[in-house]
């Protein structure tokens, strides 16, 4: 490829609307070009480095028995509306109408798809288990798109779907999955983590994230450096340590205009986790409000509570049409018989607490939870992970790191397969439903997540199994004969076995190689009149940039060891 004939144009400066670094040497590099918020054009780089990553993530979804299928983008409404997410899903699903006024939407997802393509052709136990993939587009009306390709409403995405006659061989084929998963991020050259993570929209009985750490990362991570316990801080777990307080006797206090944990705390002297908040929220499906007792230094997990309650949650401003007293709201059995009350588990045996009285400027201080509610009352976890917490596999204290989510995979069960009546006949006649599994992987953010994670101040640097190119030939002075002719010779020589860029274009040194640092390919040849003269060139390898004048009769070994370490 000449550079003279790429299509398209590097940019000397930082976008102003880009953040990430990322976002910031996709645009400057020509990579990808915004075509309205979270919608981008893809050019010849990008695509090239798209096509290798499908290679790679065909390669081991074949390996472990998968079949490449393609499934329609646009999917009638009524695929959604059998399975339950029509309505259940919010304005992130795209509903359209045809020209018959009939409902389609525009899957961001395709789980229904999948499943209605297979009820119809696997009816027999002998036909299980199996698993389709595709590699398709997606388009998700993402309210807050951001960071370039790593948050977009249209994006390609690998989904595959896997069908079982038990958990237990879900469970098997799963486990084969993750390691594929494992192949797939270390031959595209990004270290990630994998961690336990909340189902969402999703539903299921289990998921993993695949996470590259990185500060830009919008997801909470919760680690523990000790053992394995990894955790989205959507699903993340801790143990609690008892306050240490000898139970006294309950007295009411006055606490005139005290509304919060920190003014309470502030004027009694006392410390947050002494305390026990009220947070009161509106849930789907419920006629009252929902009321989380929660420990005062710690925060409710939201992704905890819609889970724990299987409803939409919002939190409540106005909390005077059901008489609930705002910075004093408490246990008692009025507010435990007229509302849905979770009590957290950070205050399961907690004594000498302070809670709202229920009375506009009192408290109450020497609440003992064991004592003074109702023995039988259940203890929810719904609370967020602090840093400095116990692991809740070893004890060690637990931190938090950010991360950015590179796929996913999900225990599905009979959600769908359930929902859509799909059924087989199993080896003793009767019909039973298959269980099922999904799989899926952003191809752009994949991207995005290798510049995150391997880039310096001057582009992206690009490993060799995912490079647009695998050699850039930068010639200085290429009106010189003899310089134009030795580089023409070296690309017409490793034209036929690499993937060559070569820089054709009458600029200057500093142009040329600001662009190939932009485009991140792992080797560069300069050629320039003196090195011609000498009969040598030099290399220069992107990933550190180290440079290196080799005579001219050893390129062809250097670049065939480069590319065999």
């Amino acid at each position: 490829m000449l550079m003279s004939n790429l299509f398209g144009e590097r940019l000397r400066s930082k976008p102003a609307d880009a953040s990430l670094n990322s976002h910031i040497f996709l645009l400057r590099g020509g990579y990808v070009r915004p075509v309205g918020s979270g919608l981008y054009s893809f050019m010849t780089p990008c695509v090239r480095i798209q096509k290798k990553i499908e290679k790679i993530i065909r390669e081991e979804m074949d390996k472990v028995g998968g079949q490449e299928v393609l499934l329609p983008f646009v999917v009638p409404a009524e695929l959604w509306k059998q399975s339950g997410r029509f309505s259940s899903v919010g304005n992130e699903l795209l509903r359209i109408k045809d020209r018959s006024e009939r409902d389609m939407v525009l899957s961001m997802t395709h789980e229904e798809a999948a499943v209605y393509l297979a009820k119809s052709e696997a009816k027999s136990y002998l036909n299980y288990p199996f698993m389709i993939y595709q590699i398709q587009t997606k388009f998700r009306d993402e309210p807050r798109a951001r960071g370039g390709l790593v948050r977009v409403r249209e994006f390609t995405m690998k989904d595959a779907y896997s069908f079982h006659t038990s958990l237990e061989d879900l469970d098997r084929y799963y486990e084969k999955m993750h390691k594929a998963y494992e192949r797939i991020f270390e031959k595209v050259g990004l270290d990630v983590v994998s961690i336990y993570s909340d189902t969402g929209m999703m539903g299921g009985n289990g998921a993993h994230e695949f996470m590259l750490l990185s500060e830009s990362g919008e997801d909470s991570i919760v680690i523990c450096d000790k053992c394995d316990y990894k955790a989205n801080m959507e699903v993340a777990t801790s143990n609690y340590e008892n306050n240490n307080m000898v139970e006294e006797s309950k007295q009411e206090v006055y606490t005139e205009g005290i509304k919060t944990i920190e003014e309470l705390t502030a004027f009694l002297k006392i410390e947050k986790r002494q305390t026990i908040k009220a947070v009161v929220y509106a849930a789907e499906g419920y006629k009252n409000p929902v009321i989380v007792f929660i420990r005062g230094d710690l925060q409710v997990n939201e992704a905890k509570l819609r889970n724990l309650i299987k409803a939409d949650i919002n939190e409540l401003a106005d909390l005077k049409p059901y008489g609930l007293i705002s910075g004093s709201i408490g246990p008692s059995d009025e507010i435990l018989n007229s509302c849905s009350v979770i009590f957290d588990a950070s205050l399961e045996n907690e004594p000498n607490m302070v809670v709202g009285a229920n009375k506009k400027d009192y408290h109450i201080k020497g609440f003992s939870v064991l004592r003074d509610l109702n023995t039988k009352m259940k203890f929810s976890d719904v609370s967020k992970v602090k840093e400095g917490q116990c692991c809740p596999s070893c004890g060690n204290p637990l931190k938090i790191e950010r991360g950015i989510e590179m796929g996913n995979i999900f225990k599905l069960g009979t959600k769908y397969t359930e929902n859509m009546d799909m059924k087989y006949v199993d080896k003793d006649g009767t019909h039973k439903t298959p269980v099922m599994g999904c799989y899926g992987i952003g191809l752009g953010r994949l991207i995005a997540g290798v510049i995150e994670a391997s880039h310096d101040d001057y582009g992206p640097i690009w490993p060799k199994s995912i490079a647009p190119w695998q050699i850039h030939i930068c010639v200085l002075n290429i009106n010189n004969e003899k310089v134009k002719e030795k580089s023409f010779k070296i690309y017409d020589d490793l034209k036929n076995k690499y993937e060559i860029l070569f820089d054709d274009r009458n600029l200057s040194a500093g142009a040329q190689f600001a662009d190939a640092d932009l485009l991140g390919i792992p080797l560069r040849i300069i050629v320039s009149s003196r090195n011609v003269d000498n009969d040598q060139v030099e290399v220069v390898t992107r990933f550190n940039r180290e440079s290196k004048v080799i005579n001219y009769d050893e390129l062809y070994s250097f670049i065939e060891d480069f590319y065999n370490c």
